[in-house]
């Protein structure tokens, strides 16, 4: 089956159902039909030029252009996961604790994907490298942002709670632990249903595509589920990395709670 290569007028077609959603939004008064185009827009502008660049990459193959480009993702990812927190860390910290996290985790995870599961030759081909890395910085920032708001919110919203126990003797691992064990959960959950609702309440992305673009669809289901168990993994890593480096940048080398490390 050949693929049906849309054309600018089909986007404007897709394209004219989310402005339809942005002018609902200024006619019930739901104050975010300026982001719905905004974020309409950027997504516009940020896939082309993902597929612009893309295109030379894939002429070239070049390690250290496949590199900054990974090393963009990344930082971008961190700052998104910065970005989306109601309590922030002060200082570098504020974005070092997800981008690090999603180094370890992401990074990992797809370099094992890459050598041992998929075995690509080489293994930075941007073929597979980008499309499984951003599947998995995206899913694992999502995942990252939601535990470490969890984790500041509730420390700052029981910080009573947290001093008590830090006055009876507890460390600040006992004293913390089960606000960590929440936000861990938090983070955990959105990847749980996904998996969960996966091929019965939704079709995931990436086997769709593969799908329409011809692939045989038990062949589809197979690079699906291989992605969703990695992004689960990666989620999981770099949830528990991200959330014991935030609770722990919560007290100082006397173990007493410094919440002034947040604003």
């Amino acid at each position: 089956m050949d693929l049906i290569e849309l054309s600018p007028w089909d986007l404007t077609l897709a394209a004219g159902l989310v402005l339809l959603l942005a002018l609902m939004s200024w006619r019930l008064r739901l104050g975010v039909g300026q982001r719905i185009l905004i974020a309409a827009a950027r997504s516009a502008v940020q896939l082309v030029l993902l597929g612009l660049v893309l295109s030379v990459l894939f002429e070239l193959r070049s390690l250290p252009w496949i590199g900054a480009l990974t090393l963009f993702m990344l930082t971008v990812a961190g700052w998104e996961v910065m970005a989306r927190q109601q309590r922030r860390y002060r200082g570098p910290w504020g974005m070092g604790i997800g981008t690090l996290s999603m180094f370890l985790s992401s990074f990992s995870v797809t370099l094992l994907a890459l050598l041992l599961v998929i075995r690509v030759e080489p293994w930075y081909q941007p073929q597979y490298l980008i499309p499984l890395l951003g599947m998995l910085l995206g899913n694992t920032m999502s995942g990252i942002a939601i535990a470490l708001d969890n984790l500041t919110r509730h420390a700052w919203e029981g910080r009573g709670r947290i001093e008590a126990r830090l006055l009876l003797g507890a460390d600040w691992d006992t004293a913390i632990a089960d606000i960590r064990r929440d936000a861990l959960r938090s983070g955990l959950i959105p990847i749980i249903n996904a998996m969960a609702s996966a091929g019965i309440v939704s079709l995931p992305g990436m086997m769709t595509g593969q799908i329409l673009a011809g692939s045989p669809p038990m062949e589809a289901a197979k690079y699906q589920l291989l992605i969703m168990f990695l992004i689960c993994a990666g989620t999981g890593l770099g949830s528990v990395a991200a959330v014991w480096i935030g609770s722990r940048r919560l007290f100082d080398e006397r173990q007493r709670l410094r919440l002034d490390r947040l604003r």
